[in-house]
């Protein structure tokens, strides 16, 4: 029974890890993008960029 409580946990860690990891390349991805767009758009005034780094 133990056993069975530790394999079940074991995979709902896993589980979880696996989305959460999924989630953050989604979110890479959409940064990334955004990261780009600010590269090649620049504003008309001061020719700089939309960030500050």
């Amino acid at each position: 029974m133990g056993l069975l409580i530790v394999v079940l946990l074991l995979a709902l860690v896993l589980g979880g890890a696996g989305f959460a990891v999924h989630a953050l390349w989604w979110i890479a991805g959409i940064v990334l993008i955004l990261w780009l767009l600010g590269f090649f758009v620049r504003p008309a005034t001061g020719g700089g960029r939309w960030y500050r780094w």
